[in-house]
């Protein structure tokens, strides 16, 4: 019903700054309103402008810019873009008032005092929501923003384990293993490149972490971790396997950006 509409859009806003967030995205506001060609009275058209104009100056107040004759043609609209590392602006969500389509499949409801005599059926408001606009555009979008370096719980090259020479294969294989486990994607390069050479086709292929083990790592049940967004590459100090495991996890289960355990 529309005394709902102000609470919806509260929950809408504060989803967009959770998901928004989550990918490192800066983000603008504008509301579209009604266009030359026009379904409705503009009574409705007013009052829904006016409902979407107040909820946006609380939770934005001054960060919103208006879009004179921009709506759909069924009602008024926010669209909200968003900005990549390039700095080029891209509409991505949008949150669309929608009064004609349940005037014209004559929708009703039931309502709280429905029971009362005299009471009508109520119309409801529909709301077009679309947090990521079309799924594709936003993948591209991200892939692009992120230049290939994912984020550790987004990306798809996760952990590279490679063993400094064959004897410790085994080894590779078993931190793979124990990754694995621990729901994160590991490969190990058992292939019969140089050391060096392995690094830097991990370092290209952008894995987060490059794992190199040979015998101390494996006296110790340890890695040494390299990480692909450090200032320096060379050889770290190594650290526990049931460490790293436990730091990769957390950083995996909360969705940070930076690439540091």
């Amino acid at each position: 019903m529309p005394e709902q509409i102000k609470g919806e859009m509260d929950d809408l806003f504060r989803l967009l700054d959770k998901v928004y967030s989550l990918f490192g995205f800066e983000y603008k506001l504008e509301l579209s309103t009604r266009p030359e060609s026009f379904l409705g009275d503009i009574e409705t058209w007013n009052s829904a402008e006016k409902g979407l104009e107040d909820v946006l100056n609380e939770h934005y107040p001054g960060k919103w810019n208006l879009n004179p004759g921009d709506g759909a043609f069924y009602g008024p609209k926010i669209d909200i873009r968003i900005q990549d590392a390039l700095k080029r602006w891209h509409q991505c969500a949008t949150i669309q008032l929608d009064f004609q389509l349940p005037q014209r499949f004559n929708l009703k409801y039931r309502g709280e005092k429905v029971g009362e005599e005299g009471a009508e059926p109520l119309r409801p408001v529909i709301i077009h929501r679309a947090v990521l606009g079309s799924l594709e555009r936003f993948i591209a979008v991200i892939t692009e923003h992120f230049g290939g370096k994912w984020p550790f719980w987004l990306s798809p090259r996760q952990v590279l384990v490679i063993p400094v020479s064959k004897p410790y294969y085994d080894y590779a294989n078993e931190v793979r293993d124990k990754l694995w486990d621990a729901g994160i994607y590991a490969d190990v390069d058992n292939g019969p490149e140089t050391m060096k050479k392995k690094i830097l086709l991990g370092e290209t292929s952008q894995y987060n972490f490059i794992f190199v083990v040979g015998q101390d790592e494996m006296d110790n049940r340890a890695v040494n971790v390299r990480n692909r967004d450090a200032d320096k590459k060379a050889r770290a100090e190594i650290m526990p396997l049931d460490d790293v495991v436990a730091k990769l996890v957390s950083l995996k289960a909360e969705r940070r950006l930076e690439n540091n355990i």
